[in-house]
């Protein structure tokens, strides 16, 4: 009998591709969605990488409310977290995206505990380890300071989201421990399953595709293809030595969106640009848009991590970045082109 896996935000980039993963795996799959259109729009997207979606199954549901996530972890063996608010702009008010991604954490992980699932796998995001960092090198040790100066409130949500996740499983009286695995993935590049290119991921590339970021912000920190990342979270939710630890889901150099820029005028693009935005353009700009003051906590920053743990649990070697960078690019022109 195939064992059960719920998904929470399924319907995202990486979400997609982990039911992909797990689809053709073998695994029965449930996912949750916001609104009755998204299970449309997820096997659309399957359908089109020809992804037979019979073991998938849905359930609608909110991170905000306790509604429905017990009877969603129901005889669920395991669960991969996905779902959390993902914007580079700052919210008026950061509880909108700290309140759903801490809260909703809880809530997935004591439905998870009560129906004694065997491990959830979270998603944090290498913003939780390295963003009080400028220099050198970050590894699954380090934990980002949530006070520290012009953090932006998606750094916030996602390093307190993980520590709630520990606390809560940390706090666990034995038996029937609930097994918590975090994978952290880099800056997530890769073509899309399906059409939708409007999300964060595709968003900055289709902007560089189009000609409409003629500056780009000195920033460089280690890239991941997401076909790995959703690799890595079905390995760290089977893997023995998974459990109790986090993982980080990226290259070993940093990349600056100059290398990105210029990887895709290396192949024939005409849109990207490589010049660099000055640090006080940026300040200038943050007084009035709250995307230019989102990017301030990332500026100067220059970045390696050290990715040896998964490397060596997993047996693992990362996708060339430069292949995710003009298979994502190639997926958006042939999307823009039957638009």
């Amino acid at each position: 009998m195939s064992e059960m896996v719920l998904i929470t935000g399924i319907s995202g980039f990486i979400g997609l591709y982990c039911a992909k993963e797990l689809l053709e795996r073998g695994f029965k799959v449930r996912g949750t969605i916001r609104s009755p259109q998204k299970e449309k729009d997820v096997r659309d997207a399957l359908e089109l990488s020809h992804i037979a979606s019979e073991n998938l199954h849905f359930a609608i549901l909110d991170l905000n409310s306790d509604n429905g996530w017990d009877d969603a972890t129901q005889n669920c063996d395991y669960v991969l977290h996905v779902a959390s608010p993902f914007r580079i702009a700052n919210p008026k008010n950061e509880n909108d995206m700290i309140g759903p991604a801490v809260e909703g954490t809880k809530r997935v992980l004591r439905s998870a505990h009560k129906n004694n699932v065997k491990r959830v796998v979270l998603t944090s995001s290498i913003v939780s380890m390295m963003s009080s960092l400028r220099k050198g090198r970050f590894g699954p040790d380090d934990w980002t300071d949530v006070n520290y100066p012009n953090l932006n409130t998606y750094i916030k949500s996602k390093t307190l989201a993980e520590k709630a996740a520990w606390d809560f499983v940390n706090s666990q009286q034995k038996p029937n421990n609930l097994e918590l695995s975090v994978i952290a993935p880099g800056g997530v590049f890769g073509p899309p399953l399906g059409t939708d290119i409007s999300g964060e991921s595709h968003s900055v590339l289709t902007q560089m595709l189009d000609g409409k970021i003629p500056m780009v912000p000195e920033t460089a920190f280690p890239m991941v293809d997401v076909r790995d990342v959703a690799k890595l979270h079905v390995e760290a939710m089977l893997h023995l030595d998974a459990a109790g630890e986090r993982f980080i889901a990226a290259g070993t150099e940093p990349i600056s969106f100059a290398d990105v820029a210029e990887i895709l005028l290396k192949a024939g693009y005409k849109g990207p640009s490589t010049r660099k935005a000055p640090g006080w353009l940026l300040k200038f700009m943050s007084f009035f848009d709250r995307e230019a003051d989102g990017m301030l906590g990332l500026l100067g920053m220059h970045l390696s991590s050290n990715n040896s743990k998964t490397r060596d649990t997993f047996n693992w070697a990362p996708l060339p970045f430069e292949q995710a960078v003009l298979e994502t690019a190639s997926s958006i022109k042939n999307i823009q082109a039957k638009n």
